[in-house]
């Protein structure tokens, strides 16, 4: 059994305190294919895949959580004319996926995680940490960090640019699907008993109101203009994803604090 703990030490239990139970000090990779996917179907049920085998508490099934709903939602109007080039939106979609699945297919040895995602590997089982937190802090590391870099693979695999044709435009109708989204799925992480009980989700809120899905996008679309101008000139190309990894890390450090 985990370690029970309360938030408030040195007086009686009351209605309302927070308990926590760590989770064990040995945590699984999930037991999925190590080999890409190369569909957004597949994508999904590998995430399905992911979510079955990690404990719910786990930090990268909360995250897990979370990139599903969205992915499932951006799928659905893949095929429904939405997209004006849904092949590159389709592209993107798995590259940005694999980028993730590498990831957390080493999360059971945080030294090997690449270093924006190593926090979320390295926090995945503290105590007092709640499941938005870890949800946000892999957003973070996955839009921040990641998202670039499956732009810049996305178009030299279809020989296009990042500002060719319509694709930033379509890379704004993922941010229309977010906006409608995001609060529905920050909510998703909170119970009624916490929303009516739990006065230490004021000081969540506070952590977490200042990151959104859309500002995160909003930078990751610049800096993979800045890694395209970047692409034919690796000395530079890698102080940039250095400084990048090392920057998303930092601010997942801060999301991931105990309240």
């Amino acid at each position: 059994m985990g370690v029970v703990l309360r938030m408030d030490k040195g007086r009686s239990s009351q209605p309302g305190d927070r308990i926590v139970t760590a989770m064990p000090a040995a945590l699984p990779t999930p037991d999925v294919p190590d080999v890409p996917v190369t569909s957004v179907a597949g994508a999904i049920a590998r995430m399905q895949a992911i979510g079955a085998a990690l404990p719910a508490a786990d930090g990268f099934a909360c995250f897990n959580r979370m990139y599903l709903d969205v992915t499932s939602q951006v799928y659905s109007e893949l095929g429904q004319g939405f997209y004006a080039d849904p092949a590159f939106m389709t592209e993107l979609d798995v590259k940005f996926a694999n980028l993730y699945f590498a990831a957390v297919g080493v999360a059971g040895d945080p030294a090997a995680v690449p270093l924006a995602w190593r926090p979320l590997a390295e926090r995945r089982e503290m105590a007092g940490i709640e499941p938005i937190q870890f949800a946000l802090a892999g957003m973070n590391a996955h839009i921040n960090h990641d998202l670039p870099v499956a732009l810049v693979e996305t178009c030299t695999a279809l020989t296009t640019t990042p500002e060719a044709g319509q694709h930033y435009a379509d890379y704004q109708k993922v941010d229309q699907l977010l906006d409608a989204a995001e609060q529905s799925i920050r909510q998703s992480f909170e119970t009624a008993v916490e929303l009516g009980l739990d006065r230490h989700l004021s000081a969540v809120t506070t952590l977490t109101c200042n990151w959104t899905m859309n500002s995160a996008r909003d930078l990751a679309w610049s800096n993979s203009l800045l890694l395209w101008e970047l692409r034919d000139i690796p000395v530079a190309r890698g102080l940039l994803l250095d400084n990048l990894a090392a920057a998303t890390a930092l601010a997942s450090r801060m999301l991931l604090v105990a309240v």
